[in-house]
């Protein structure tokens, strides 16, 4: 069967272009890395030889080859430029956050279904080895009945950054809408829908202009208790997932190793990509019914944010659902906004 790959732009090449989305574009069988848009400084080419570079997102949204394109600039303008780009009748793969309110997400998805076109949320983190270890011990019923779910993404970084949509007052802006998408997807992703929850936000940096930390708690039915926390304050990172059930308890760092592999130049297919150090095993404690506690270390199962690609293939060419709903995003957003 012959396949026709998914021809992409891209509309920022900053940090986020350049590692999560054209190392695997260019490697995917099924994608195309065909343009990006490069408003100052044209380096894309020195990577990728072959790609077009386009100074306006206009100017790459008229290009009629282009079938799907990567909304990955600031927070502010991701509804603006998705919008613009399905009334050009393209597909669009979205970055977190989807939208900064769920009203404009809503008013995406159906725009989408307006113009025969799908816009996809891209949430990377559900690859990562690290949840995927916490989510399949989650389901493996070890735990007996979940109580208590604790997940943290922590940083340090006292100094004010110089990003303006990152630090300054403006939509999507601070470390809600930062980490908080990240880590609501996760507890969504696995326990669907709270009851209801709370968000408290926190400023603590000198002279800072948004929110560098956050706090949400999440109810569950049958009492289950979600907490979810980030901070630009941690010196000593914490565990980032803690997990208790009635028959013992899952604690696991945070390995990361993805990112890190990826902003240090190895391409995915290389065999070590995604494989977690050993020294980030998980620890499963349980009780056993004479009282005596065991202890289980959790080696995490090679993982890759290839596996994006292949779900945003799979929908586009094959009409399967994506995994990330529409439902689950709008949720996300709805205590973002909170």
């Amino acid at each position: 069967m012959t396949i026709t790959p998914i021809k992409t732009g891209i509309l920022s090449f900053g940090m986020s272009g350049q590692v999560f989305h054209s190392p695997f574009l260019n490697e995917h069988k099924n994608f195309e890395l065909s343009a990006v848009v490069e408003r100052t400084k044209k380096k894309a080419h020195l990577i990728y030889p072959e790609i077009k570079s386009y100074d306006t997102i206009d100017a790459l949204l008229a290009d009629p080859e282009i079938e799907l394109v990567i909304v990955n600039t600031p927070n502010p303008t991701h509804f603006e430029f998705a919008l613009k780009a399905l009334k050009a009748k393209k597909h669009v793969l979205l970055e977190k956050p989807f939208t900064v309110n769920s009203s404009d997400a809503k008013k995406l998805f159906e725009a989408a279904k307006k113009y025969n076109c799908e816009v996809l949320p891209y949430q990377n983190r559900r690859y990562d080895s690290d949840f995927l270890s916490v989510k399949s011990v989650s389901d493996s019923g070890k735990l007996g009945k979940l109580v208590e779910f604790h997940l943290r993404y922590d940083r340090y970084k006292y100094v004010i950054g110089e990003k303006v949509t990152k630090e300054t007052q403006v939509p999507g802006s601070g470390l809600a809408y930062d980490l908080g998408p990240h880590l609501l997807d996760a507890a969504i992703s696995i326990f669907g829908t709270p009851l209801k929850w709370t968000k408290n936000l926190g400023h603590f940096r000198p002279d800072t202009q948004v929110d560098d930390y956050s706090h949400f708690h999440l109810l569950y039915p049958e009492g289950l208790q979600i907490f979810i926390t980030t901070s630009m304050l941690v010196s000593e990172p914490q565990p980032a997932f803690i997990l208790h059930g009635t028959k013992g308890s899952y604690v696991k760092q945070r390995a990361d190793v993805q990112e890190k592999q990826l902003l240090e130049g190895m391409i995915p297919s290389n065999p070590l990509f995604g494989i977690e150090a050993p020294s980030k095993q998980g620890i499963l404690t349980s009780i056993t019914t004479e009282g005596i506690k065991k202890q289980e270390p959790i080696t995490s199962k090679k993982s890759s944010y290839m596996h994006v690609f292949d779900d945003v293939y799979k929908t586009l060419r094959e009409e399967k659902p994506y995994p990330v709903t529409a439902q689950q995003v709008i949720q996300q957003l709805e205590i973002l906004e909170a």
